[in-house]
């Protein structure tokens, strides 16, 4: 009866924070939004399973707790510098069609992370992207190049073509040679491809991939 009683009086404390914070999404929590709730939780599960921990002292410290994360939206909403340090900014990660080195090393996203996201914005291929930016919640936004923005062929009234999946050859500087052979091509081959890019070696690739309809895409390393 004890541990019902807590929780009850845990489930409406949290309720009532989560009104007072009025976070409507997932993804407009930032990285601080994100801890403070894990602190609230264990917060609450302290009270539930430790016997020595009153409920009255949690919901005290709940109750403290959303005091301060409302201050620090409060302040985060009024000075725009404050809200650089607390949630951080966006950032461009993709420029001119060009992956900017600095940013993703410094934001920690490898290649393969950067392809998965592009893939969940239906955007199969890295050689597509004009910008890409990386938001405060880690979601990522993408503006396409022009000629792979353009409108339906069926509005166009224009015959269907056959749609190709890319494939990545390369990653980082080592090459994908189940990928390589699946598209009929052997390492002697992409060596006379990234030669062609007029990149000496292998290792000195970021990324490559191959497309059925528009051949090999190289990105080198800075």
């Amino acid at each position: 009866m004890h541990t019902t009683i807590e929780l009850v009086i845990g489930f409406i404390a949290l309720l009532v924070v989560s009104r007072v914070i009025r976070k409507t999404q997932i993804k407009q929590l930032t990285p601080f939004d994100f801890i403070s709730a894990i602190v609230l939780g264990e917060l609450l599960g302290n009270a539930v399973y430790d016997p020595e921990v009153k409920i009255w002292s949690v919901v005290y410290a709940l109750v403290l707790w959303s005091i301060l994360m409302l201050i620090v939206e409060i302040i985060t909403q009024k000075f725009n510098k404050t809200r650089k340090v607390i949630e951080g900014e966006p950032a461009i990660i993709v420029r001119h069609g060009q992956i900017d080195y600095r940013v993703i090393k410094r934001e920690k996203i490898d290649i393969n992370n950067l392809l998965s996201m592009l893939r969940q914005k239906n955007c199969f291929s890295i050689r597509e992207v004009e910008y890409a930016i990386l938001e405060q919640g880690g979601e990522i936004s993408i503006l396409k190049k022009s000629e792979y923005d353009n409108p339906k062929s069926k509005d166009m009234n224009l015959p269907f073509k056959p749609v190709y999946l890319p494939v990545s050859l390369i990653l980082d500087g080592v090459i994908l040679k189940e990928n390589l052979e699946a598209i009929g091509h052997d390492e002697k081959w992409l060596v006379n491809q990234v030669k062609n890019y007029g990149i000496e070696s292998i290792k000195d690739v970021f990324f490559a991939e191959w497309k059925e309809d528009e051949g090999i895409h190289i990105i080198p390393r800075n």
